[in-house]
């Protein structure tokens, strides 16, 4: 199998120690690729709506606009980078302790954008209050905005890992799983245990919490006890290529993300037909992002590709990790199901 025959379609993009005291939870975390772009354009947004009082035609409007943004912009960048150099001390606080910092920093960086404008001379009066206050709301608009965001993970991570778990542990596979151990406790007992200490570590995966990432070195070990067992199960039917880039070991994914994918691959590509179906898992790092894809052949007939549930709660949850940076995209071409997901190195 290879991935020119679908490439097309897409755009080529140990025991822990004992914890301290628990911090609060972030309010907002301003190192983040995706929080930077929203700050931004929220920012540029009302700037643009501000030039217009005033403006006496769209030329007038632009001067105005090329001027606030002067000061503007410089602010926000100065307001990110300290946020997100000062974040380990914002974690101290407690969440009104974080809004107030946060509030503060934004008059701070309202100052120094007009400071930035008076040392241009481009203002004869500068509005030093109406800076400081911008600055202000703007930075409370947006940390607001960001915590209402942080808070709503906790019920979308939970919905979606419960959906995870019912996925993972669905009684067929461990029905099946057993009856495959039992065929082979006394033709090739140690076989056997190898198979039940491969289900033994898919459960106690999904059972313990593995916190909010993991690293897809660990997914892809996971991924292989997996397949492991479906392949004592499905025999020459199940035919497996990897394609791994050890340097792209060390991103982050969410816990069990690679699961769903191959269950797919598994329940709709190799159950359904009698010659069986070819996985392909490969992983690749690009300069500062890791692009890991699972392609499998699909045989031909309706409902081939299911319901794409399990597609959509991984879409969701490395969007809940990752933000703007992870990128999920599927596709199906010629008889062959691909899945791409790209993440942060």
């Amino acid at each position: 199998m290879k991935d020119t025959q679908i490439l097309s379609t897409f755009q080529e993009l140990a025991s822990e120690p004992a914890a301290p005291a628990v911090l609060p939870a972030p309010l907002f975390n301003a190192c983040q690729v995706g929080v930077a772009l929203r700050a931004v354009l929220l920012v540029e947004l009302v700037v643009a709506v501000a030039a217009l009082f005033g403006a006496a035609s769209l030329a007038d409007w632009l001067v105005r606009l090329a001027l606030y943004t002067g000061g503007a912009l410089p602010a926000t960048v100065v307001w990110l980078v300290v946020a997100c150099a000062s974040r380990r001390l914002l974690l101290r606080l407690s969440a009104a302790g974080q809004y107030v910092a946060a509030v503060a920093l934004g008059g701070l960086s309202g100052l120094y954008g007009c400071g930035l404008l008076v040392m241009t001379s481009l203002l004869d009066m500068p509005p030093w209050l109406a800076s400081a206050a911008s600055g202000a709301l703007l930075a409370g608009a947006l940390v607001g905005a960001l915590a209402l965001r942080e808070r709503g993970k906790t019920p979308a991570a939970t919905t979606a890992r419960l959906a995870e778990l019912q996925s993972r542990i669905r009684p067929h596979f461990l029905f099946n799983t057993l009856n495959s151990a039992i065929a082979l406790v006394r033709a090739e007992p140690a076989r056997a245990e190898a198979l039940l200490e491969d289900l033994s570590d898919l459960f106690r995966h999904a059972l313990v919490d593995q916190g909010e990432s993991v690293t897809l070195g660990d997914e892809i070990a996971l991924a292989r006890r997996y397949l492991e067992i479906e392949q004592v199960r499905f025999g020459e039917r199940l035919r497996l290529d990897w394609a791994l880039d050890p340097a792209a070991d060390a991103a982050r994914l969410p816990p069990l993300l690679l699961q769903p994918l191959l269950e797919n691959a598994v329940r709709h590509g190799v159950e359904p037909s009698p010659e069986g179906a070819q996985i392909r898992i490969s992983t690749r790092r690009r300069g500062a992002n890791v692009v890991i894809k699972v392609t499998n052949t699909v045989p031909a007939g309706p409902g081939a590709q299911g319901h794409g549930v399990a597609l959509d709660n991984v879409r969701d949850r490395l969007r809940l990790l990752h933000d703007v940076q992870g990128q999920f995209r599927q596709v199906f071409k010629d008889g062959l199901f691909q899945v791409r997901i790209e993440v942060p190195a």
